[in-house]
């Protein structure tokens, strides 16, 4: 039977000791305003990821039985969002300290909150933060708390020891994040959707992050919905396949990530062609990331 871990790999490529990646599972859902189902998210990709090729035709190769990649057990956390970010924090900055690649599997975008903090505990700063979505999530609260998958963005710019926070793909903004983007050019850019459609993104995308330690954060809802309909705010004229791999292998040419993770897939009864992307994206980062440490 396929190994229950992330790739369905054997245990000669997928113990703590063999692996240069760790894979960590936080499904938790408690601020979702619109369609629901992200707790349900991690396990899904795991599932899904049992059924993607090793073969990896870009590299020709096997990529993940060279790096090896081992599956943690899935968190179990309260439903507080101040509770849950710190017991992330917790959970990544243990599995940071361990100079493996750490990839966290969402869960809601509020994830992402902990699970930076946790890099910055175990790695220190500075950091920067390359966020792939369709929604800039820099309110300052929402629904009435700052810790809505609406806020991460802001969130982690609390921190001084995150430098910028880069976005690409944003289609849906409000006019307090507009606003701030344009009170705070240096700490936050946005590339919107039709820029990246139009190549309008990638020489000022290098040179904001060459060189820079960065953690990748990729809500799925960044890519078209043709690609994955399976998240909560879907929104129209996403990113392609093609555009989001571009993105991905720029950054990896010109900066160091130190960890990553991907949010927001809700997943969908019989609808498994996202689950299967968003697996396939997650194996295609990771090796993107590993090829360049």
């Amino acid at each position: 039977m396929t190994p229950d871990n992330f790739l369905g790999l054997p245990e000669e490529h997928s113990t703590w000791d063999r692996a240069g990646v760790l894979v960590l599972p936080i499904p938790y859902e408690a601020t979702v305003s619109y369609g629901g189902g992200t707790a349900g998210g991690p396990a899904a990709i795991v599932s899904a990821s049992q059924q993607v090729e090793l073969y990896d035709r870009e590299f020709d190769a096997e990529p993940a039985l060279e790096y090896g990649i081992h599956t943690l057990p899935a968190l179990a956390l309260p439903t507080a969002p101040e509770a849950a970010i710190a017991a992330i924090a917790e959970a990544t900055a243990q599995a940071a300290a361990s100079g493996k690649l750490v990839v966290g599997l969402g869960g809601e975008h509020t994830v992402s909150v902990g699970f930076g903090q946790g890099l910055l505990q175990a790695l220190g700063g500075p950091l920067t933060v390359v966020q792939i979505d369709a929604h800039s999530d820099l309110r300052e609260s929402y629904e009435g708390t700052p810790f809505s998958h609406a806020c991460i963005a802001r969130r982690l710019l609390d921190s001084p020891a995150v430098e910028q926070v880069l976005q690409l793909g944003i289609r849906s903004v409000c006019s307090e994040e507009v606003a701030y983007v344009h009170g705070h050019t240096e700490r936050a850019r946005v590339w919107y959707a039709e820029e990246v459609h139009a190549g309008d993104w990638r020489d000022a995308f290098i040179q904001r992050v060459r060189d820079r330690r960065v953690y990748l954060t990729i809500d799925v809802d960044g890519l078209d919905p043709a690609i994955v309909p399976a998240t909560g705010t879907p929104e129209p004229d996403g990113l392609t396949w093609r555009e989001t791999l571009a993105i991905l292998r720029t950054l990896t040419d010109h900066a160091r990530v130190v960890g990553m993770d991907c949010v927001e897939l809700a997943p969908v009864p019989q609808l498994h062609m996202a689950d299967f992307a968003v697996a396939k994206l997650v194996y295609k980062t990771i090796s993107y990331v590993m090829k360049r440490r």
